[in-house]
């Protein structure tokens, strides 16, 4: 019978361990919403990022177009 029974010394630290994982978690959310503000903001970059590659891309594939029309007039 005194196997269930807690101490107070157990239940303090038990207590204390507690309020250790509380605290954990709540770091833990605060980095979890943080990388994922990070990741939103990445994502629109690379979004950004793509659209200029692809413009870029369409600007080089005109000019090639323009130069061999130039080219075949000359």
């Amino acid at each position: 019978m005194t196997d269930t029974i807690t101490t107070l010394p157990e239940l303090r630290d038990i207590s204390t361990q507690l309020d250790r994982l509380i605290e954990m978690c709540r770091r833990l959310g605060e980095e979890n919403r943080s990388l994922r503000h990070s990741q939103e903001q990445l994502v629109a970059e690379r979004a950004g990022l793509l659209a200029k590659n692809e413009s870029a891309r369409s600007r080089v594939e005109a000019m090639i177009v323009r130069l061999k029309s130039l080219e075949s007039n000359a």
